[in-house]
This record gives C-alpha cells, structure tokens and sequence, in this order.
C-alpha cells in the first residue's frame, strides 16, 4: 500500500527514532551522574517515548506489507558540559526529528498515499509537543543557571509528565 520510497525513508526513521531514545538514555545517565532524579527520570521517560514512535512505524510498515529493515544506529553523544547543553541538543534534535517527519508527510503526499498521510498526522501533532516541551525546559534551565538546578527539579516535579501520548 505504501511505496517502497516510502517504506525505505520510514525504516530510517525508525533508526532516527531508536538513536533518539539512546541519546535520550545518554542524557537521562548525565543527570543521574549529577544528582537530578527528576531531570533523569524525565529522560528515560522521553527515551521510552521515542522507543515506542520507533515501534509505530514498525507496526505500520508490517500492516501495509512492507518489509521491516532496522538500520545501524551511531552511538550517542554521552559527554555534555552542562545541563543547558544537554537541554538544548534535545531541542535541536526534536526539530531535526520534525523535518524529518515532514520529509516523510511530503512523500505520502506525491503519493497520495492518504493512509500513511493520517498514520503521520499523529507525528506531526507529537513533534509540536516535543519540541515545545523541550524549548520549555530549555527556558527554565537557562533561567535557574547551572547553581539552580534544584529550581529544575521542582519545576519537573510540578509539571509531572512531559505530556501524555494520544
């Protein structure tokens, strides 16, 4: 149902997705290493995120009888010299992973392709929340400064989950 350019380019997705979710495990292990649970916590929670929009597209390649090819993942980036460069990667690779999805919108498109459209409409509508909670964080952690981290904490606590899957 879907074309094989398609297929191809949403298979690489789910290796961009993947190498989210480990990025994502690397940072969580940054805050570990420094003490902050709750920024941690909120880490491994966005790692499991971006395992669980990897499988998606699993799923979706196999119910359109597409074939399943997991491409190499590079490993993450694991050193950060502070909590805002940890931050900010994030965003930036939440915007990455945007255009990304946007990519794949516009193959759907020259398709015709409606049923991959409506499959992606769902990432569309994730990567507005993704990137918005992270500029959010990215905004809190500039204004506590490296000495507040504390007030980051609070504010992870106060605002519990990044925001809840649909």
């Amino acid at each position: 149902m879907a074309s094989e350019k398609l297929i191809a380019k949403m298979n690489e997705q789910i290796g961009n997705e993947m190498g989210a979710s480990l990025q994502y495990i690397s940072i969580a292990s940054y805050f570990d290493g420094e003490s902050l649970p709750e920024l941690a916590g909120f880490f491994h929670r966005q790692a499991d995120e971006e395992r669980d929009h990897a499988m998606r597209f699993v799923h979706f390649i196999i119910d359109v009888d597409g074939k399943v090819e997991i491409p190499s993942i590079p490993a993450p980036k694991s050193d950060f010299e502070s909590a805002e460069e940890a931050v900010r990667r994030s965003v930036e690779w939440e915007k990455q992973v945007t255009r990304q999805i946007y990519d794949l919108v516009e193959i759907a498109q020259k398709d015709s392709d409606y049923i991959s459209i409506r499959f992606l409409d769902w990432f569309v509508n994730e990567q507005r929340e993704e990137v918005s909670t992270m500029s959010s964080l990215l905004d809190v952690v500039r204004r506590a400064g490296e000495d507040g981290l504390l007030h980051v904490e609070d504010y992870v606590v106060r605002h519990g989950e990044p925001h809840a899957e649909a």
